[in-house]
């Protein structure tokens, strides 16, 4: 998803030529088959899941989950474009059994015996690609016992014995042998985007050969792929003269004392491994396949199996690209389109007073028209539905009387209202000087609770998902309606922001059963509504910024760049981009003869853990002035982000979202003020950019301290680890005492961190392999660790243990308040699925309660702030620690109320321990 990059919205240069580049050989397709003719595509799908996993970059294509995706989307991908391209009336995809049980393998042990290892993000995704042909409607073939390319020989000949014109896409040149007259190949030469077309002509004009002879050629030369040795000193050319001189392989063997000289020798020396090499390339064409080409006959998409599936693997743009293949014509039942209901157009106070006092006691949906501004949107437009009718009010053409009307409906919490994301409509509302009550249900929140791991809530995709109805395109492109006040348009306008209520209206009801399905009402209503509400506040009060210490702080990290820049040049003796990895890999492995790093598809890895090991092994001073520009660089243009994000009245407002994160954490966005590094004294710094404004006191900074783990003895029940917690214990101390048997005195600062990082770990469903990494100490010692770590705290392991069975057994895991999150990969023949639904069974109980508890001592600071009638005010909500701007005279008032509402904002067998902090600027608030 781990909250990661999403898969299907990387903007490599690689994925948009897969997304968009037509296969070249699409023109000569179409000319090539007659009118009416059947043509049969066949994939072979290892081969070409390969190809795609290698054109795409693992690291930037894997879901929430962890399952890497690579491989899967550009397959699908590129078989979108070859069926846009080549319109197949017939398609399947062959895939290989395991080359264990082949007949080739039993032959020849060492066949195909030089492969590298299948690389571990690979794992699984063969079985992903079975499942998207499947919800697709293309069948597969496996045939145990052969290959995919006896697969695509078998239905070559068929194809071409029924009249077919037949296109096989392999990136195996033995496929060549199947190249006749109706039989092409679409040979890959670069990812699965450039995939020309191979005709007898191209065959010849490249191997001297006709197709027919291509296994002749390959049985002499060899096939290093297959781990095939061929004749020593014949190359193609030698190999096709013979072939073309003596009609062929067979040919050949009966004229072998005509071939004199050094190859000849070398012929009669490996006859044997000739023939056998020519039994093994030869494909088969006669295997009884499970299907008829009749089976194969226009595929189509099951919408609601492709919906599902791509929802899980986090695909997009796929989606639409595959149903727009399709148009409407696909399996399944297309999503309606939900109408506008009919509506009035309201603009006087005695209209909007009848319509309001008819609704009274209804729930009403409610959209609002949103205008962008610079520091938050305005709204100039309202859209209300209900059961017994509906209506249209523009905002900016109400007199004082209608909008009065407006205002008092808006602000009643008698009057059940639904919204779809409540908090925006309640900023935009709140410009024009409305207030919002009795909000009841935000869809995007609703829709949140009862599918978190969702990467998207627009109201769009929620709607097609769980109503099946779809919206106009100016309700789908993200709600900006461009209201033109001068007769069709903004009826049409008008009609669009109706329907977005009508929609919000149905899909409400819908999830009200839903979420009281699986208990999460009460998460919605007594949660997560009400800290949408504090969040808005926060939003829109902002944060003071200092630019005078933004310039200052730039022109520091400048100074620490250019200078780190010329270390860097002097300890090589030559100017370098330090900024270009392939200028790097240079540098470092060529130039210096530095050890080789993780191998990648450029060569050799640059990024920060590796570069991290490297100076820790070697120490070059190169090394060392290159992490310093890094770093500094990154810190600068993180500062430069934030200049720009500084609104007019010199406060930055970032954009909190409660629907982000699957574990229920709130986010921070534009700009993310939860990504301030706080590990380095000068990532630390950048908070001191945050300064308290004129008329306030200073700035009050509340940190829960080890939250985490002090909800871990909670939920294990752990003895000692309560009890170390209730005696106020240096708790990473007192663990480190019992697994060394030290007394906690004799702890070194060593021993420490070695159990703070395992016990941080554990939470995470860290292995032994992953502290090894972690701490750089041995598999076994860290396993030794884990050992002793579990011999004296029982109650952790057996919590541990027994939260993932029980995930296993519920299909999901819940916090200490009840919010869910289902895990279906528990169950899943994929080890790697598997495993990473194991790790998030492990920490969501724990990151979930955590980010419950942030948020009820939100709910509890905000109304204590007001019921106490204090001018201060909260600003901050990063991870677990509140920042406040503390009014005069405040401080001991609100440090007091702070320390109260965060402590008991849950009710845990560990006290809650909430350090403070104050000073003139967030960071010294923070030491």
């Amino acid at each position: 998803m781990s909250e990661t990059t999403k898969p299907d919205q990387v903007p490599t240069a690689q994925a948009a030529a897969i997304a968009t580049a037509p296969t070249p050989s699409a023109t000569a397709s179409a000319s090539t088959a007659g009118e009416g003719r059947p043509r049969l595509l066949v994939l072979d799908g290892h081969s070409m899941a390969f190809r795609a996993f290698y054109a795409l970059p693992a690291e930037n294509f894997s879901t929430a989950r962890g399952q890497y995706t690579n491989a899967v989307h550009g397959f699908t991908s590129m078989l979108i474009n070859l069926i846009k391209d080549q319109k197949p009336t017939h398609v399947a995809v062959a895939f290989d059994v395991s080359d264990d049980t082949t007949f080739r393998k039993a032959e020849y042990s060492e066949y195909k015996g030089g492969r590298n290892a299948t690389p571990a993000e690979f794992a699984g995704q063969i079985g992903l690609i079975a499942k998207v042909m499947e919800a697709w409607g293309i069948k597969t073939i496996a045939m145990p016992g052969y290959e995919a390319d006896d697969v695509l020989a078998t239905l070559a000949a068929q194809g071409d014995a029924a009249g077919f014109e037949v296109l096989l896409v392999s990136g195996d040149r033995d496929a060549f042998q199947l190249i006749n007259d109706n039989v092409f190949v679409l040979y890959p030469k670069q990812g699965v985007s450039n995939i020309p077309r191979m005709d007898a002509a191209a065959i010849e004009e490249k191997y001297f050969v006709k197709p027919g002879l291509y296994s002749d050629l390959a049985a002499l030369v060899g096939e290093t792929a297959d781990n095939l040795p061929g004749v020593p000193g014949v190359g193609p050319k030698t190999a096709a003269k013979w072939i073309n001189l003596y009609g062929g392989l067979e040919g050949i063997l009966e004229n072998l004392d005509s071939i004199g000289g050094k190859v000849g020798g070398a012929l009669k020396e490996n006859l044997e491994n000739v023939k056998r090499n020519r039994r093994l390339n030869r494909l088969l064409t006669d295997l009884e396949l499970p299907l008829t080409l009749a089976d194969l006959h226009e595929p189509r998409p099951d919408r609601q199996a492709i919906e599902e599936l791509f929802e899980e693997l986090e695909f997009r743009t796929l989606r639409t690209r595959l149903f727009d293949l399709y148009g409407d014509d696909t399996a399944g039942e297309a999503p309606d389109t939900l109408e506008a209901p009919e509506f009035a157009t309201l603009t006087d106070a005695s209209g909007l007073e009848s319509f309001f006092t008819a609704g009274a006691g209804m729930r009403s949906a409610l959209a609002v028209h949103l205008v962008p501004g610079r520091i938050g949107d305005d709204a100039n437009a309202l859209a209300v539905v209900r059961n017994n009718g509906a209506a249209y009010i523009d905002l900016t053409t109400l007199d004082a009387a209608a909008e009065a009307v407006v205002a008092t409906w808006l602000r009643d919490p008698e009057e059940a209202k639904v919204l779809h994301e409540f908090k925006s409509a309640l900023k935009a509302l709140h410009h024009r000087g409305l207030a919002l009550e009795g909000v009841v249900d935000d869809t995007s929140i609703s829709g949140y609770l009862i599918q978190p791991d969702r990467r998207s809530y627009d109201l769009a995709e929620l709607a097609q998902v769980h109503l099946k109805i779809s919206l106009s395109t100016a309700v789908a492109s993200s709600g900006q309606l461009e209201l033109d006040l001068s007769g069709e348009t903004d009826q049409a306008a008008a009609a669009a922001l109706v329907q977005q209520a009508a929609v919000v209206h149905a899909l409400s009801k819908h999830f009200e059963t839903e979420l009281a399905a699986i208990k999460a009402d009460a998460l919605l209503t007594t949660l997560e509504l009400p800290v949408a509400r504090v969040l808005a506040h926060m939003e829109l009060t902002g944060i003071f910024v200092s630019t005078d210490r933004m310039d200052e702080q730039l022109a520091d990290l400048t100074k620490v760049i250019e200078n780190a820049q010329e270390q860097a040049f002097a300890a090589i003796g030559h100017e370098v981009n330090l900024g270009s990895p392939k200028q790097l890999q240079t540098v470092l492995f060529e130039e210096l003869g530095l050890p080789k790093t993780k191998k990648i598809k450029s060569g050799y890895t640059t990024d920060a853990a590796s570069l991290k090991g490297l100076l820790e092994k070697t120490g070059h001073e190169f090394l060392v002035q290159l992490m310093a520009h890094r770093e500094s660089s990154k810190l600068a243009q993180m500062v430069e982000t934030l200049k720009k994000s500084v609104a007019d009245d010199a406060r930055i407002h970032t954009t909190y979202a409660q629907n982000i994160a699957a574990t229920g954490r709130i986010s921070s966005n534009n700009p993310n003020l939860q990504n301030i590094p706080v590990r380095s004294e000068e990532g630390r710094r950048v908070r001191g950019i945050f300064v308290v404004s004129e008329g306030y006191e200073c700035l009050l900074s509340a940190d829960y301290s080890q939250i985490e783990m002090r909800i871990m003895a909670h939920l294990s029940g752990d003895e000692a680890l309560i009890q170390a917690y209730r005696d106020g214990e240096d708790l990473h101390r007192f663990v480190g005492s019992r697994i060394f048997n030290v007394e906690p005195a004799d702890v070194t600062s060593a021993m420490r961190s070695k159990v703070k990082a395992m016990s941080y770990g554990l939470a995470y469903g860290l292995t032994s392999f992953g502290l090894s990494k972690q701490l750089e100490i041995s598999v076994d010692e860290a396993r030794t660790l884990m050992k002793d770590y579990f011999d004296r705290f029982g109650g952790v392991r057996d919590y541990l243990r027994g939260v993932v069975d029980q995930a296993r057994t519920d299909g999901y895991t819940a916090t200490i308040e009840g919010r869910r999150r289902y895990l279906p990969d528990l169950t899943s023949t994929n080890r790697q699925a598997r495993e990473a639904a194991e790790r998030i069974a492990l920490n969501s109980p724990i990151q979930g309660s955590a980010a419950d508890l942030i948020k009820r001592a939100m709910l509890g600071v905000s109304a204590e702030l007001a019921s106490q009638g204090l001018k201060s005010r909260m600003l901050l909500q990063v991870h677990d620690e509140l920042v406040l701007e503390v009014a005069p005279g405040e401080r001991e008032a609100v440090e007091k109320l702070v320390i109260e509402q965060m402590g008991s904002a849950a009710e845990l067998s560990v006290p809650l321990d909430v350090q403070i902090g104050v000073g003139s600027s967030w960071y010294e608030a923070g030491h």
